[in-house]
């Protein structure tokens, strides 16, 4: 497949743009494979990327269910971080961060990473010290992190409420610099493009029904495409997991499916050029380059497979902009989302191998999923490939459940709605 460039560019905009090639090919699924990815999400193809690069199996088939992106990847709010507490997280993320910084050279495709920062604002005393402890730790770590005055936060975000009358007033914050935003679909068609052109095989609409076994080993997959057998078969469905796992008669996991919702407003003049989250509920908002104010806020309190949300929360979360925001009151929201969230019972991820012979399974990112994009399909690859983990995800294996060695960065308990 050709580069991308701007020789190409100019080429065919003197042909009259009538010689690109499609991004990725419409393969037919083969009878088998060295490994199936079960997942077209942003996880599944960077792992099936990152298994052609790194490991050169290139015998591999991302099957999804639906249409490429169709699931998470592109229905979040873009955020990507590495500014977490506990280490295992810290190590993860921040390499997940390094891969960010060079992906649009290394996949020959522009994903728009934006390096805008991150902001988490503290309302109280206390919370602007449990910020400074989360940026030393960061800062042994070899992560960037700075404490900021409110004066300091006055000057990079004007619009933002800073009065001592403000309902919750801020006394600092902490930011990390190199976090940002990229574009979610650029990131899933740019991950399938280097997939595809390694040799990999993409089938879409293409539902897994049931897998095949040889005993307790799992040998490939029934789907309503026909069978396809491989000798290794790995998930990263996201919010997905319990359903497909019970295919294989695997009824209890750690997760518990969540709605999350997402919004946008209508296009306004440049007022937010970080990433801000609000200290005293759960709200998260960033401006996009077409201008729409791109914000969150908690999950829907009940479990759920609908890719659609409840008004309370939509309520719950113009009124914490509304408390950073007054000026916004009059702002339209454009339009709304829900994404189906895989929350584990401590807050963070499973890359695993198992937990039957042949599957290995990548699950539970709670609110972390895009911005972990590279580093799941990184670590998840090597698992995969070596039936061993890395280093980075070795802490995110299945049994630290029963083992003890929960990584609850939250501080929050196994409550996973909580997280």
């Amino acid at each position: 497949m050709a580069e991308y460039s701007a020789f190409s560019l100019l080429k065919n905009a003197l042909t009259g743009n009538k010689d690109w090639k499609p991004a990725w090919r419409k393969p037919d699924p083969k009878a088998s494979y060295d490994v199936i990815v079960i997942g077209g999400g942003g996880h599944g193809l960077s792992t099936a990327y990152y298994l052609a690069k790194e490991h050169g199996i290139t015998n591999v088939a991302v099957l999804e269910k639906g249409w490429l992106g169709s699931g998470n990847v592109g229905r979040n709010t873009t955020a990507v971080r590495s500014n977490y507490l506990l280490p295992a997280n810290t190590r993860f993320y921040e390499h997940s961060m390094k891969l960010w910084e060079n992906l649009s050279h290394d996949l020959n495709y522009n994903v728009m990473f934006s390096q805008r920062g991150c902001l988490n604002l503290a309302h109280t005393p206390g919370q602007f010290d449990d910020l400074a402890r989360r940026g030393n730790a960061m800062r042994h770590l070899g992560v960037d992190a700075e404490l900021m005055t409110t004066a300091e936060i006055a000057r990079l975000v004007p619009a933002i409420d800073v009065s001592g009358s403000a309902r919750f007033p801020i006394v600092g914050g902490l930011m990390q610099r190199r976090a940002g935003t990229a574009r979610h679909d650029a990131v899933a068609w740019g991950y399938a493009r280097g997939a595809d052109r390694r040799g990999v095989d993409i089938v879409e609409n293409c539902e897994v029904t049931g897998f095949l076994r040889d005993g307790d080993r799992i040998t490939g997959v029934t789907t309503t495409r026909g069978e396809i057998r491989a000798k290794k078969v790995a998930l990263a469905v996201a919010g997905s997991t319990g359903r497909v796992m019970q295919l294989a008669g695997i009824d209890h996991m750690p997760i518990e499916s969540h709605v999350l919702q997402a919004f946008v407003s209508e296009s306004l003049k440049p007022i937010i050029d970080t990433i801000l989250t609000f200290g005293m509920g759960h709200f998260y908002i960033s401006q996009s380059d077409k201008g729409g104010l791109v914000y969150g806020g908690d999950l829907d309190g009940y479990n759920s497979y609908a890719q659609r949300g409840s008004l309370p929360i939509v309520d719950e979360v113009m009124s914490e902009m509304l408390a950073l925001f007054p000026g916004l009151a009059r702002v339209r929201m454009l339009r709304s989302w829900g994404g189906v969230c895989d929350m584990s019972m401590d807050g963070s991820p499973i890359i695993t191998t198992g937990p039957l012979p042949g599957m290995y399974l990548n699950c539970g990112w709670c609110y972390g999923g895009f911005k972990a994009t590279p580093a799941s399909g990184w670590c998840f690859a090597w698992t995969i490939a070596k039936d061993e983990p890395h280093e980075f995800n070795a802490p995110f294996m299945l049994d630290r459940f029963y083992r003890g060695l929960v990584i609850d960065d939250k501080g929050q308990g196994a409550t996973p709605r909580l997280h």
